[in-house]
């Protein structure tokens, strides 16, 4: 009974810790919105993506709109946004987007993390040839929603692929995929259409993937969780194959 109390407390740490690296990387995504486009989600489409973000993770409404007010006084400083790429341990292609007010500490913590794990920092668009940015839109799907008909209806708006995975709890999760530069245009397809947007994000997808053993996985998965934990990291990808 001890070690399942043990566990089960590890495990609710983890969800913890794990939402609030979730809740900080959202909040900046807040703040630059506000920054960018002023701080009415109505008339600021990247402000109210970061919303729809919130409130997939369960960020509580208070602290989005302390975000918010924050953002919106004009002393606070707004956050750069800057990729990283290079090389985890046996070859895999790791790409960082890092959002910071402080880029000589970013940059210096970044470098020490590959340094400290046998990998290698490239130079800004090394990796150009191995990821692709991509507009995803995941949503609940209605039980009475025809997929292939929704797929047909948002060709229009830049729709590349619709298909369905799974979260963490196995509950079924429709993904919409676009190129880019169709973000603006299938967000707001998908919001016309009266579809409640789970996450709306643009994601780096791996071209092709890198095979590894499970001894050498765990090497570059050392690198992945020490970027991950940083407060200025905002998303990790790599091309490792699973």
């Amino acid at each position: 009974m001890g070690r399942a109390f043990e566990f089960r407390k590890e495990r609710k740490f983890k969800r913890w810790s794990k939402m609030a690296v979730q809740f900080t990387r959202i909040g900046k995504d807040i703040v630059m919105a506000v920054k960018e486009s002023g701080p009415h989600p109505e008339t600021n489409s990247r402000l109210r993506t970061a919303m729809q973000n919130a409130k997939a993770v369960n960020m509580p409404k208070d602290r989005v709109e302390a975000a918010i007010k924050r953002a919106s006084d004009k002393s606070m400083a707004n956050y750069e946004e800057i990729v990283y790429e290079g090389y985890a341990p046996h070859g895999v292609a790791v790409l960082i987007e890092t959002a910071t007010d402080n880029t000589n500490r970013t940059v210096a913590n970044v470098r020490s993390y590959f340094n400290k794990t046998d990998g290698s920092l490239g130079k800004t668009g090394s990796l150009d040839f191995v990821f692709n940015r991509k507009s995803i839109f995941r949503f609940v799907p209605a039980e009475d929603l025809d997929l292939e008909e929704l797929e047909f209806e948002l060709i229009d708006a830049g729709l590349e692929e619709l298909y369905v995975e799974s979260d963490e709890e196995g509950n079924d999760i429709a993904v919409a995929q676009g190129a880019f530069e169709n973000f603006g245009s299938l967000q707001k397809a998908l919001e016309e259409k009266g579809i409640e947007l789970k996450s709306s994000k643009l994601e780096r997808i791996a071209l092709s993937h890198h095979e590894v053993t499970e001894e050498q996985a765990a090497d570059v998965l050392k690198l992945i969780d020490k970027l991950e934990e940083d407060d200025d990291v905002q998303a990790v990808y790599h091309n490792m194959a699973e």
